[in-house]
């Protein structure tokens, strides 16, 4: 039996692989370089829907449909925020989307990745006592999210660097999150329901929660000032080393280079240039540290160590990070519901019972 599923298929897709000994990501028939800084958000959940909806428009229409799904969103929920906003703002999240319609059309899927670009920065206000700020169903998606959260147009290359990081996170494989979502969409529950089931499994820390201790960890290091000193201790307590290894890659994460490029861009001489230089003197250490402490194990930078420098160049706190994991790889669970109700049957494995018999009387 595999431990984990280790190595067990559930499925056949045509959405995305992870080459995990070659470290590549294929979705839809694109490797990530094709796409990441490419191609819009908007247009790449138009490639992952392609197929799994009957009225599906082109880039343009369905932008613009995304648009409207957000001033929907706002408008629907709106009232329900303040009693949200004392939560933890991923469970807040969570709540908020439970409200929306359990339905399959393809207005129900936008509204859906709409709504994570539309409540975290309307529940991020809240929590440190300003006004939500209503979407604008015109802008482009990644700025829209932006302007909600700052309050103002945000600077092209900001808005461009949130853009790439959705674009990089939409799908990736058979992963904890979106096998959840598969399993209820097999059930034939709405895809609300199927949304909310990756939601619960991305909250994990070994999942989705992992970017915020990434800057954690950093703020320590540069505390201590001795980045291997550190990272060895942290090791010797048997912590684990934020940002490194992957149950699928033996080898470096795609993404993080492309994140890494996307930090670069957006870096400069400025505060978030100095921060890229330092993480980079921190992923060297962590490195060497760890292929000398572990060296039975490959354990490489994973996506985690540069999304957590890319939202927080966007402005994002540390507590949020999960929150906009979600708003990009929301458009990956839908299209793998999609696709599992079109395609598959109820998933429904077997398990082997190990406790103890029951004594029977004759």
């Amino acid at each position: 039996m595999a431990n984990g599923l280790d190595d067990v298929v559930a499925a056949e897709t045509i959405l995305s692989d992870v080459d995990g000994l070659g470290g590549r990501l294929t979705i839809r028939g694109h490797s990530l370089p094709e796409l990441a800084g490419r191609w819009t958000y908007p247009q790449v959940v138009r490639l992952l829907l392609d197929g799994f909806f009957d009225d599906l428009p082109g880039d343009a229409e369905l932008a613009a449909s995304l648009g409207e799904a957000r001033v929907e969103v706002f408008d629907r929920l709106q009232p329900s925020l303040v009693l949200l906003a004392p939560l933890d703002v991923y469970s807040a999240m969570r709540a908020g989307m439970a409200l929306l319609p359990d339905g399959e059309t393809l207005k129900d899927a936008l509204r859906l990745i709409a709504a994570p670009a539309v409540l975290t920065p309307a529940l991020l206000r809240l929590q440190r006592g300003e006004q939500p700020v209503a979407p604008d169903g015109k802008a482009d998606h990644a700025a829209d999210m932006l302007r909600m959260l700052r309050g103002s147009v945000p600077p092209p290359a900001l808005a461009k660097a949130l853009d790439t990081y959705l674009v990089t996170v939409c799908d990736h494989g058979l992963n904890a999150s979106t096998f959840a979502t598969r399993v209820v969409a097999s059930t034939l529950a709405g895809l609300t329901s199927s949304v909310l089931a990756g939601l619960g499994a991305l909250k994990g820390p070994l999942h989705g929660g992992a970017p915020g201790p990434v800057i954690e960890m950093l703020d320590a290091i540069q505390a201590h000032g001795a980045a291997a000193g550190w990272l060895r201790d942290e090791i010797a307590h048997g912590r684990r080393i934020m940002g490194f290894g992957h149950r699928i890659y033996r080898v470096r994460d795609p993404r993080a280079d492309v994140l890494k490029g996307v930090v670069r861009q957006i870096g400069g001489e400025g505060e978030t240039g100095r921060r890229l230089a330092f993480a980079e003197k921190v992923e060297q250490t962590a490195l060497d540290v760890l292929r000398l402490a572990k060296p039975q194990r490959s354990l490489q930078t994973n996506v985690e160590f540069y999304t957590a420098l890319v939202l927080e160049a966007a402005g994002f706190p540390p507590k949020a990070f999960s929150n906009v994991f979600a708003a990009g790889r929301v458009a990956g669970w839908i299209a793998h519901a999609r696709e599992q109700q079109t395609t598959g049957r109820l998933i429904r494995p077997q398990s082997r019972y190990v406790g103890s018999v029951p004594n029977l009387v004759a």
